[in-house]
């Protein structure tokens, strides 16, 4: 914290652009894999097995496109997020707000939830503590280091627990192994893993709400009857990588820090590699557990299923957690479980470091028209505190629709809400042509779909194998990858429809935020330019002895930045836009990144 540069939004936001590979690459991938992964995804292989390990190699692909295509326009385009990219690109403040908005709608409902009950699903399977003592004291450490340190700091205690995490489930891994008699016996014990008790009172459960599925080890599944369709799974879940990994502002955040542009590829690059662990360090344990503990994690009687887990409709949630607790010696059950609530402090600092950005640069700027940079740093600080109270708030309705399965609830609401902003930003890099009103138009129909099917799903409840939904085919019977490849392709035809029924932006205001005009040198003139007034100077009072400690803790000291003449604040703008690399480091990283894609291809290929 002490070297930390915070003193300024640039370096409390972006870490000043200092930042080498290595911490990217670790910071990108701790982001994502937070204690809802080790829950969700292990819970979801224990019910269905390797498929969803998918989802975690789809993103070798992605990661590539994030260094390879976005990050070099968002870097030129000078933006801090992504909202106000999108305001540079079109103008007008609706898109920015209603971006900002649902960003943190979505931060709400999908990670911040999800992570605070997996933690909290760990915590009490622990130690027996009381869920909410549990999860109050845990937001409370994550705050205050957010709160007082910004985004070096909190990159630098990712890429810490990122470590402690992989070395931790790979001795994991290691134990299940060994316990189930290796991957031979792994294979044959799973498809065998049947509970005991099938039926109560007079009702016999059907079979194949017990028995695992005959593909459980394919990951590409029937089109029509499986779980995860392949066609969703390789289009589908492509639009929801789109989103997270090349628009979503936690991950990018992490990219716009790089040092230059190599080390923002060599960054996505090692995060590509360490994606490809958790098929052997989630997935794969998660199924052993099955095998281990079949009648807690695999149990489909609901009173059964309610003694083990305090959830009727499924235990396969505890299926991770249920290991770590059973299976590893002392010392290291101790390490494994700080590492699990490790991993969820950086997925919820990530997080709570992102929203308060969008909320400070993109929705209070809005309500005050010159805040001073101090009044924007205090405004980010409270609104994190206000989002951890919602956050607890929301974890009942998290705890009671999980129905059965944590991951797939996190994956449908993306599926649901996602898809119209990857089109829009699609459309926004790569095509000049869109406009305001269509990215507009197309946002809002996108949202009022994804909305529709959202709400009656959760209207009507999800159900399961042994009591389905009564919800109506037409609304829930399309399966949730599906509906966002609809959901997408609709939204982009309305985009480019209204588009080119209105007038064009002229390119003197898009040099450098497209990319067909990425490498022009000529002068652009922002849509928003009229705006971007000056700040009011700040005038500068004398703080007493308390003040001053106050300040350097929140890191608002500001006396050491003298003011900068133009020709610095130049230099300093185009330190902040440079894109160029030295040509070796740049044929260093493409060729690595046509390895890194190659590998992806050969891993679904050999388990599909």
């Amino acid at each position: 914290m002490y070297s930390t540069n915070r003193g300024t939004v640039g370096g409390f936001f972006l870490a000043g652009r200092s930042m080498v590979w290595w911490p990217i690459g670790a910071s990108l991938f701790a982001s994502n894999i937070g204690s809802g992964h080790f829950v969700g995804i292990a819970g979801t292989a224990a019910a269905g097995g390797i498929a969803i390990g998918g989802y975690e190699w789809n993103a070798l692909i992605f990661v590539v496109i994030l260094g390879w295509l976005f990050v070099p326009i968002y870097v030129k385009a000078g933006v801090v997020t992504m909202p106000e990219y999108l305001r540079k690109r079109f103008g007008g403040k609706r898109i920015q707000i209603y971006l900002s908005v649902l960003s943190l709608i979505l931060y709400i409902f999908t990670k911040i939830s999800a992570d605070i009950f997996s933690g909290a699903v760990f915590i009490q399977l622990a130690i027996g503590l009381n869920l909410y003592l549990a999860i109050i004291s845990l937001l409370l450490i994550t705050a205050l280091y957010t709160i007082t340190g910004g985004l070096a700091a909190v990159i630098y205690t990712d890429t810490l627990q990122t470590f402690i995490m992989v070395v931790g489930s790979f001795i994991l891994m290691g134990f299940a192994f060994a316990e189930v008699g290796g991957y031979d016996a792994f294979m044959k014990k799973y498809m065998e893993a049947i509970p005991s008790q099938t039926s109560y009172g007079n009702t016999t459960i059907s079979a194949e709400c017990y028995t695992p599925r005959k593909d459980s080890f394919h990951i590409f599944r029937d089109a029509v009857t499986g779980d995860l369709p392949w066609p969703g799974l390789i289009f589908g879940l492509s639009i929801i990588a789109l989103w997270y990994w090349c628009t979503d502002q936690v991950i990018v955040q992490r990219c716009l820090s790089g040092k230059n542009m190599s080390h923002v590829k060599a960054g996505c690059i090692m995060c590509g590699y360490l994606k490809l662990l958790p098929m052997f360090i989630i997935v794969m344990p998660g199924m052993i557990s099955r095998i281990l503990y079949t009648d807690v994690v695999a149990c489909v009687v609901p009173e059964v299923c309610e003694q083990s887990c305090g959830t009727a409709v499924g235990c396969t949630n505890i299926a991770y957690p249920k290991m770590v607790v059973e299976l590893m010696p002392n010392g290291l059950r101790g390490l494994m479980l700080s590492v699990m609530l490790a991993s969820l402090m950086s997925s919820l600092t990530s997080i709570f470091n992102s929203a308060s950005t969008l909320f400070t640069m993109d929705i209070y700027t809005k309500i005050r028209s010159r805040p001073s940079e101090k009044e924007l740093m205090l405004a980010g600080r409270a609104f994190m505190l206000l989002l951890i109270g919602i956050s607890i708030a929301w974890v009942p309705v998290v705890q009671s629709a999980q129905s059965g399965q944590l991951f797939d609830y996190i994956q449908s609401v993306t599926s649901f809400l996602g898809p119209p902003i990857a089109a829009v930003f699609l459309l926004a890099v790569f095509c000049k042509r869109v406009n305001e009103q269509g990215a507009f138009w197309g946002l809002m129909f996108g949202l009022l779909a994804g909305l529709g099917r959202m709400i009656s799903e959760f209207a009507y409840g999800t159900g399961n194998c042994v009591t389905p939904s009564n919800c109506p085919f037409i609304i829930c019977g399309i399966h949730y990858l599906y509906f966002a490849m609809i959901l997408f392709g609709v939204s982009a035809i309305v985009i480019l429809a209204v588009s080119f029924m209105t007038k064009p932006i002229p390119d003197v205001h898009l040099y450098r935020l497209c990319w067909s005009l990425r490498n022009s040198k000529e002068e652009r003139i922002d849509l928003d330019a009229d705006e971007e007034q000056d700040k009011a100077d700040e005038k500068d009072e004398e703080s007493g002895c308390f003040r001053k400690i106050y300040n350097w803790f929140c890191g608002l000291d500001q006396q050491k930045a003298p003011k900068l003449s133009k020709e610095e604040e130049e230099a300093l703008k185009k330190k902040l836009t440079d894109t160029s690399e030295v040509p070796l480091w740049r044929n260093v990283v493409n060729i690595n990144g046509i390895i890194l894609l190659t590998v992806a291809v050969f891993c679904h290929a050999f388990f599909a």
